[in-house]
């Protein structure tokens, strides 16, 4: 970074129970000393989903400080100023957001919801670990993007491309 700054990242989704609790935690790990992540839901379903929890123990990522919150609280005095806003669900992209202060860049990074999948414990597990895995692919892309060089057009559509991505080209994971 040119200046040391460290940019705030908002994930969306509507219960905040598992994908954006997902890319908060793989933010806050591959954008440390460069990016802060936080993490909020439209209709938050006040838990973190289990599975998200284990996902996050075995891939070696901490889950202190995970919890379900509303959206309404990253847009109250003396929140922090977001630099970008990711959805991470078709719901919450479609929604009426609240008014962000510092008119932060948005993307929408839509990914299946794990939660919602019905199955064996096996075969949640394994949606968990694929929605795990392409997020941390677009977010190890837009954690190496060199943000404060980019003109504001230029990186808006290089974190559109980013949701685009598929998971065809899947980093080395721990997990």
């Amino acid at each position: 970074m040119t200046d040391g700054k460290i940019f705030n990242v908002l994930f969306l989704c509507t219960g905040n129970s598992a994908r954006s609790i997902l890319a908060e935690a793989i933010m806050n790990s591959l954008g440390k000393g460069k990016f802060r992540a936080y993490s909020a839901g439209s209709h938050p379903s006040g838990r973190v989903h289990p599975l998200a929890l284990d996902t996050l123990r075995i891939a070696g990522l901490s889950t202190e400080g995970a919890r379900s919150k509303a959206w309404d609280e990253f847009a109250e005095p003396g929140a922090p100023k977001m630099d970008f806003i990711f959805t991470v669900c078709d719901n919450a992209a479609g929604e009426v957001c609240p008014i962000w202060p510092g008119h932060p860049m948005t993307a929408h990074w839509g990914v299946e919801d794990p939660a919602a999948f019905e199955g064996t414990e096996a075969e949640k597990r394994a949606v968990f670990l694929k929605v795990f895995r392409m997020l941390q692919n677009r977010i190890s892309v837009f954690a190496s993007l060199p943000v404060a060089s980019l003109d504001r057009q230029s990186l808006q559509n290089r974190i559109n491309e980013i949701g685009r991505m598929g998971d065809e080209a899947q980093p080395a994971s721990p997990i």
